[in-house]
C-alpha cells in the first residue's frame, strides 16, 4: 500500500486555502452576488415612492427596462414586484453557494491542518515532547484549529461581503448625495477607532483564555491516564479539588475576555443609532424644502440601515477573528518547532545490520549542563548479547535511547555497522531495531493489531508464529475471541505477563538484526517470569541484543556485561570474569543474592 502523501507546510491562510482556490473561487463570485443584491434591495422601494405614487417621469435608461412589464403606473408596479422577486432569489442563491463552499472548504481546512500539525508533532524528537505537556498539544490539535476553521466558515468571506456591501453602499449613496452621505459617515471613524482598540484587548483575552484551556486539559489527561495511582493513593478528593481550581480560573480568564467582547456591540448600537438621528433629522429637512424625493429619503434610511450593519457584523467578527488569530499562533508555535533529532539533508536509507555496534566517546545530558554519560565508548560484536547493569540513574536507558536516535549525543558517535547513526534515515533505523520495554503499551486494539503493530501488512499466519514463539499463543487462544479480543486501553485487561509476552511477539514480527531489552521481567511473578525467559531465549537467538537489568541472575550468560556507574563504564567483562574482579558488579551480586559484602 502506497505511503500517504506528506502534508504540505503551513504558510498562512493563502496556504491554507490554495488547494481550494476553486471553490473559494465560486465562493467569492456569490459574495459579489449577495453584495449585489443588497445594494439593489432598496430601489423597487424607491421605484414605487416616486414614479408610481408621486408620478415622477421615468428616467430614460429605466424606461426600456419597465416597458417589459407593461406601460403606466401599473407596468412600472408590475417591475417593482418582479424586481423585489429576482432580487431576492439572486440574494438566496448567492448566500446558499457561498454558505456551502465556505463550511465545504472550512472543513477541508480543518482536515488538512490537523493532518499537518499532527504529522508535525510525530515528528518531534523526545527531547520536545519531554518538555510539552500532552494536554497542551491536544488543545492544539482540536480546540485551536476549530478556531481557524470558525474563522474560514463563517469570517472570511463574511468580512469580505461586509466590506463589498458597504463600499458599494456607500458609493452609491455619494452618487446621490454626497453631503447627505458624509453625514452618515461622520460616526465611521470613531467607530472604527473603538472596533480597534477594543479588538486588540479582545485578542490578548482569547489568548489568555486559550492557555488557561490547555492548562484544563492537561490536567484532565493527566489525571485520567493515571487513574490507577489517584484511586490507588485514594487522591480522588485531591484531583477534584485541582481540577475546580483550574476550572475556576478558567470561568474567571473567560468572563474578563467575554466582559470585553460585551462592551463593543451596546458602543457600536449607541454610535449607529447617533449617526441614525443625524441623518433622519436632516433628510426630513431636505424633502419638506423640495431638495430630496421621499424616496430618495426612504432610499438612504435603508441603506443606513444596511451600512450600519456590515459594520454592526464586522464587530461581531472580531471575537471569531481573535479566536482564530490566537489559535493560528499557538498552532504555528508548534510548526516552527525544529525537532532536535531529525533527518539530516543527506541522510540516506540503512542497509541490512549486522548488528555491529560502537560508541566512541559519547557524552550526553538531558540538560546540557549535567551529563548522564561522559566519554562513554564501548563496542559490541554482532549476535552478541550485550547487558548494561549498575544503579538507578546511571544512564542505562539513556544508552539504549541514543541508540534508537531518540536523542542525539552532546558530543561522540554511535556507530551500526561502522557507519554514524545520523547519515541513515531514521526510520530506516528503526525499523531495524525492536523493544521489549519494562512499561509495555498495548493500544485499545485487537490483539492481532497489537502484535502487528510493528509490520502492519504482517499475515495471518505471521502473527500467530511471532506468538507461539512469543509463548503467547496459548492464552490468546483460550480467550473467547483468539486474536481477534479487543485489549482495553494501554492494556489493562491483561496481566503483566501477558502484556509483556505481546510485546516480546510484537518484537519478534519485525525479524530486526538489533533487540533492545529494557526490564522485560519487571514486576512479574515466578511463573510469568520464566515463561518470557523461555520466549526471550527464541527470539534472541542470531540477534544483537542488548539488556538492562537490574536482576542480575537474568544476565548470567550475557557475551559480555557493561557495568555504568556516574556516568561512566566502569567494568565490562563476562559475569565470571566481572566476579574474579571484585568490583562494583562484584558487590551487587552479592547485595542480591544476600552474601556477605568484604569489609
Amino acid at each position: 500500500m502506497a505511503a500517504p502523501a506528506r502534508p504540505r507546510p503551513v504558510l498562512g491562510i493563502a496556504g491554507l486555502l490554495q488547494p481550494h482556490w476553486k471553490a473559494m473561487s465560486v465562493a467569492f463570485v456569490a459574495v459579489g452576488g449577495e453584495a449585489a443584491a443588497s445594494l439593489l434591495e432598496p430601489w423597487p422601494l424607491k421605484v414605487v415612492l416616486d414614479y408610481v405614487l408621486q408620478g415622477r417621469p421615468l428616467p430614460p435608461w429605466l424606461a426600456p427596462v419597465v416597458a417589459w412589464t407593461g406601460a403606466g403606473p401599473v407596468g412600472i408596479l408590475n417591475f417593482a414586484v418582479v424586481a423585489v422577486a429576482v432580487i431576492a432569489v439572486l440574494g438566496a442563491a448567492s448566500s446558499y453557494l457561498n454558505t456551502f463552499l465556505t463550511t465545504r472548504a472550512g472543513q477541508w481546512v480543518m482536515h488538512d491542518l490537523r493532518r499537518t500539525l499532527y504529522h508535525h508533532i510525530h515528528r518531534l524528537s523526545l527531547a520536545e515532547h519531554d518538555a510539552t505537556r500532552t494536554g497542551d498539544l491536544i488543545g492544539r490539535v482540536t480546540s485551536d484549529i476549530d478556531s481557524v476553521q470558525d474563522f474560514v466558515t463563517s469570517a472570511l468571506l463574511g468580512i469580505l461581503s461586509n466590506l463589498l456591501t458597504l463600499a458599494g453602499i456607500v458609493g452609491v449613496m455619494l452618487y446621490l448625495n454626497w453631503r447627505f452621505t458624509l453625514i452618515s459617515l461622520s460616526i465611521a471613524p470613531v467607530l472604527f477607532l473603538l472596533v480597534f482598540f477594543l479588538t486588540r484587548r479582545i485578542k490578548k483575552a482569547s489568548r489568555a483564555v486559550r492557555a488557561q484551556e490547555s492548562e484544563l486539559v492537561s490536567i484532565v489527561e493527566e489525571v485520567f491516564s493515571s487513574i490507577r495511582v489517584v484511586k490507588a493513593f485514594a487522591r480522588e478528593d485531591y484531583e477534584e479539588q485541582r481540577f475546580e481550581q483550574q476550572s475556576l480560573a478558567n470561568v474567571d480568564t473567560a468572563l474578563r475576555a467575554r466582559s470585553l467582547k460585551m462592551k463593543l456591540l451596546p458602543a457600536v448600537d449607541i454610535l449607529v443609532a447617533a449617526g441614525t438621528c443625524l441623518m433622519l433629522a436632516y433628510g426630513a429637512r431636505l424633502v419638506m424644502g423640495g431638495t430630496l424625493s421621499a424616496g430618495a429619503l426612504v432610499v438612504f434610511l435603508l441603506y443606513l440601515g444596511k451600512m450600519y450593519k456590515p459594520m454592526r457584523d464586522l464587530s461581531k467578527m472580531t471575537d471569531t477573528v481573535s479566536k482564530a488569530s490566537v489559535g493560528f499562533e499557538r498552532i504555528r508555535e508548534v510548526l516552527e518547532t525544529e525537532g532536535g533529532v531529525r533527518d539530516h539533508r543527506h541522510a540516506r536509507r540503512a542497509p541490512s545490520f549486522t548488528g555491529a555496534i560502537a560508541f566512541e566517546g559519547v557524552s550526553f545530558g538531558y540538560d546540557p549542563a549535567a551529563l548522564i554519560l561522559s566519554d562513554v565508548s564501548l563496542t559490541i560484536e554482532p549476535g552478541q548479547v550485550a547487558a548494561f547493569v549498575g544503579p538507578t540513574g546511571s544512564g542505562k536507558t539513556t544508552i539504549i535511547n541514543l541508540l534508537a536516535r531518540f536523542y542525539d549525543p552532546v558530543s561522540g558517535t554511535v556507530r551500526i555497522d561502522g557507519t554514524d547513526i545520523r547519515d541513515y534515515t531514521l526510520r530506516s533505523l528503526r525499523d531495524q531495531i525492536s523493544f521489549v520495554l519494562q512499561d509495555t503499551l498495548l493500544f485499545r486494539a485487537p490483539i492481532w493489531q497489537n502484535i502487528a503493530y510493528g509490520r502492519p501488512e504482517a499475515s495471518r499466519e505471521e502473527i500467530i508464529a511471532a506468538a507461539t514463539l512469543a509463548n503467547a499463543a496459548e492464552f490468546i487462544d483460550a480467550m473467547p475471541d483468539g486474536y481477534d479480543t479487543m485489549v482495553g486501553e494501554r492494556g489493562v485487561t491483561l496481566s503483566g505477563g501477558q502484556r509483556q509476552r505481546i510485546a516480546i511477539a510484537r518484537a519478534v514480527i519485525r525479524h530486526s538484526p538489533i533487540l533492545i531489552l529494557d526490564e522485560p521481567t519487571s514486576g512479574l511473578d515466578a511463573q510469568s517470569e520464566q515463561v518470557v525467559f523461555e520466549a526471550l531465549a527464541r527470539v534472541m537467538k542470531d540477534k544483537t541484543t542488548i539488556v538492562i537489568a537490574h536482576h542480575l541472575a537474568t544476565i548470567l550468560t550475557a557475551d559480555v556485561i557493561f557495568v555504568v556507574k556516574d556516568s561512566h563504564i566502569v567494568e565490562r567483562g563476562t559475569h565470571a570474569e566481572l566476579l574474579a574482579a571484585k568490583g562494583v558488579y562484584a558487590e551487587l551480586y552479592q547485595i542480591q543474592n544476600g552474601e556477605p559484602t568484604a569489609a
